[in-house]
Parts: structure tokens; C-alpha cells; sequence
């Protein structure tokens, strides 16, 4: 096993750095001490591919790359610079080239895809009282209400953005499946982790937010991938 690698955490969707909290407070306890979780502002997949590769490029030494929901389409995007030694996807999608998360979602409808509502500005929210049941239903009801009044919308129009092409295609890859997700329809996962023909795809009876339900498991996936660098 080796802790030497810095890992980067990529949040998606409804959630910033922050949903990584249990994540990193694990693996720090495991001696991780290059640790770091990028916070997109979500306005689109260039913008917020850029924000990760800056993050990525200031690192000294290998990176392991670790992407949430639609973190894991930033990964795709971004994940091809010569320090990124392993991509880790989380309940995420992995888009290949030409694809958008927004196609995607409309191959399986997730059971969430009603609970989703625009504002006058064009931003994407999770319905405030439909939040524990979309998103985190494996959750205490006060860490849910904590996380729908902090979600982090995005600009609608990010959820069409394509991949230019797919860094998952390039570098070593593993994938986490969340059983029980409503935000991203499981077979949807399921198709994007076989075709990516990961080193390892583990599933978890867990919801979308399965970084924040199952922490050591999800940490158990990203020391893996640590471990190979």
C-alpha cells in the first residue's frame, strides 16, 4: 500500500467540496496527507474541467483522480494529464466522446428525474423537501436537510455539455455502482462501468450520495486504486 499519491476529490451535482467530508477524514486517518477536494462553480463542463486540471497540475508526484455523480464527467473530460495515474468513479457518470450527462440520464430516467426543477436564472435544483428521498435517502434526515439547503446547483445548459474525448479510455480506472440511486438509474452505471472495463467495480446497496452513506467502503475503492501508483 502506498500513501504517497495525491488524491483529488471531484464533487458533482447539488454539492460542492464539502460532500466529501467523511471521505476525507477517512483517509486521512489511514495516513492520506495529500488530500484535496476542488470546488467547480458548476457553469459548464470546460469551465469546470479547467478548474480540476489547474487543481490537478499543481500536484507534485502522481495523482489519483475521484469523481462523484457528474464529477465523474469532469474526469472523463480532464483526466488525461501525465501526472493522473488512476481515475475512481462514484456512483458517476463517464461519459465517452461525444456523450453528455444529459444524454445519458435520458437513456433510464432515474427515479429522481421529476424532483428536479429550473429557476429564473437557469439554474438546475433538487425540490428542498424532495431532497432526502433523491438524493441521500440512506441519510439522517437533519444531514439531509443540511445538504438540500447548501446544494450547489448547476447552470441547466451543463447537463448537454459533450466529452471531447474520454480520459477513462487512456488511464486506469475503478467504479463504484450505488444500487439504490435515484439521482443516476443504476443500469445507467452499470453499461458505463462495463464498457470502461475497470480493475475493479464493486456495488453498494447505497444511494446517490453513497461518499457520505458508506465513507469507508468508498475509501476502501480510492486506497485501492492509491495502492497501484
Amino acid at each position: 500500500m502506498s500513501n504517497s499519491a495525491s488524491i483529488v476529490l471531484v464533487h458533482g451535482f447539488w454539492g460542492g467540496a464539502a460532500h466529501w467530508g467523511k471521505v476525507i477524514t477517512e483517509l486521512a486517518g489511514r495516513g492520506y496527507g495529500s488530500l484535496h477536494a476542488v470546488d467547480m462553480p458548476l457553469t459548464s463542463l470546460a469551465d469546470d474541467a479547467e478548474r480540476v486540471r489547474k487543481m490537478v497540475s499543481q500536484q507534485e508526484g502522481p495523482v489519483v483522480l475521484v469523481g462523484h455523480s457528474y464529477g465523474g464527467a469532469v474526469l472523463s473530460q480532464a483526466g488525461d494529464l501525465p501526472n493522473v495515474a488512476a481515475l475512481v468513479f462514484i456512483a458517476a457518470f463517464a461519459p465517452d466522446a461525444g456523450e453528455s450527462p444529459g444524454g445519458i440520464t435520458q437513456e433510464d430516467l432515474p427515479v429522481a428525474a421529476p424532483n428536479l426543477v429550473p429557476d429564473s436564472d437557469g439554474y438546475l435544483w433538487i425540490k428542498r423537501d424532495k431532497f432526502h428521498e433523491s438524493f441521500c435517502q440512506d441519510l439522517t434526515a437533519d444531514e439531509a436537510l443540511v445538504m438540500a439547503v447548501t446544494q450547489k446547483a448547476p447552470l441547466s445548459g451543463t447537463f448537454g455539455d459533450t466529452i471531447t474525448a474520454a480520459a477513462w479510455r487512456k488511464k486506469p480506472c475503478w467504479y463504484q455502482i450505488s444500487s439504490q440511486d435515484h439521482m443516476i438509474a443504476p443500469s445507467n452505471q452499470a453499461r458505463m462501468a462495463s464498457r470502461m472495463e475497470p480493475r475493479k467495480t464493486i456495488t453498494l446497496d447505497a444511494s446517490h450520495a453513497s461518499l457520505a452513506s458508506r465513507p469507508k467502503e468508498v475509501s476502501d475503492l480510492i486506497e485501492e486504486a492509491a495502492a497501484t501508483v
